[in-house]
């Protein structure tokens, strides 16, 4: 049986397509019955689109496998904590299980600004695992934000 590294270290691949696409290092994987479903990485560069977060896409994508918008036996394993939309999104989806590598702590919507995931006051609430390879999931996004700086102070110089 495979284990939370195992499918952090897919979503993690996920993060790596990102960077290809020069786009934020965030990734994503579903995962029902011990296999992936589906997986994704952040595209809202690409798609210039607000809503192409990688939990958007996957969670777009596993509807389809499953041929239902409930994903009540699934897992989501993402690189970082959900935003407000996508918390919101996995509780929707009724998401059974989020597990996510590092904190956000400027957006993050799993506990670090607020915990949409797990409130009593909605009719879901999801279990969550926090810092799943947390020191590699922000090692992706520190290193592609020093690199953007490096960029700009080039392009400002």
């Amino acid at each position: 049986m495979k284990d939370d590294i195992y499918f952090m270290k897919e979503a993690l691949k996920e993060a790596e397509n990102a960077l290809l696409l020069d786009e934020v290092p965030i990734g994503c994987v579903i995962v029902l019955k011990d296999e992936i479903i589906s997986r994704a990485c952040n595209k809202r560069n690409t798609d210039k689109n607000a809503i192409s977060h990688a939990e958007i896409l996957a969670i777009s994508e596993a509807c389809k496998v499953v041929e239902d918008w409930r994903l009540e036996e699934c897992a989501i394993y993402i690189t970082l904590e959900p935003c407000p939309m996508c918390a919101g999104a996995i509780v929707q989806a009724r998401i059974k299980r989020v597990i996510f590598g590092a904190n956000s702590v400027k957006a993050g919507c799993g506990g670090s600004i607020i915990n949409l995931l797990e409130r009593e006051e909605f009719n879901h609430r999801c279990v969550v695992e926090r810092g799943i390879l947390e020191q590699e999931c922000s090692q992706y996004l520190s290193n592609y934000f020093k690199q953007m700086r490096k960029i700009r102070s080039v392009k400002n110089g």
